[in-house]
């Protein structure tokens, strides 16, 4: 790219595609759990369109969840985990205490300080597709 062209090539993330071993379940997770809203679908993938207002989340069925391999962070290439941004300490929290309580997501570690702070985040596999998702407090001094 030449310096006379100075715009940025890219605007941000589109949208995010993962491929899980449950559509139904992982779906269930983002409309039920994190108030996401299905915008959209291809039936004959099968795959859901999910967005929260401001981030689209594509939902892939693997075609063979029986032979599917879950992703493991430290020896394959990919995806190594989504991070979510929500609003504030509170409903970090909050969304903690709703997750220990569904026997179908894994906590890989409670909320704690990112380093040495001010932000804190939390870490979790959703049911239904073994896709770890990491949820980031963002209070107003830290955004």
């Amino acid at each position: 790219m030449s310096k006379i062209d100075s715009k940025k090539i890219t605007l941000g993330v589109h949208h995010v595609g993962l491929t899980v071993k449950n559509l139904d379940q992982a779906r269930h997770f983002f409309i039920n759990t994190l108030q996401y809203q299905q915008v959209g679908e291809k039936p004959e993938y099968p795959a859901a369109i999910l967005s929260d207002g401001r981030t689209l989340i594509t939902l892939w069925q693997a075609s063979d969840p029986t032979k599917a391999i879950e992703f493991d962070r430290k020896n394959v290439i990919g995806l190594h985990h989504l991070a979510l941004a929500v609003d504030g300490d509170a409903t970090l929290d909050s969304l903690y205490q709703q997750l220990t309580n569904d026997s179908r997501v894994k906590i890989e570690f409670a909320p704690v300080l990112m380093g040495n702070g001010p932000r804190r985040h939390m870490m979790c596999n959703i049911p239904g597709g073994g896709i770890r998702v990491e949820f980031i407090a963002m209070s107003p001094a830290c955004v």
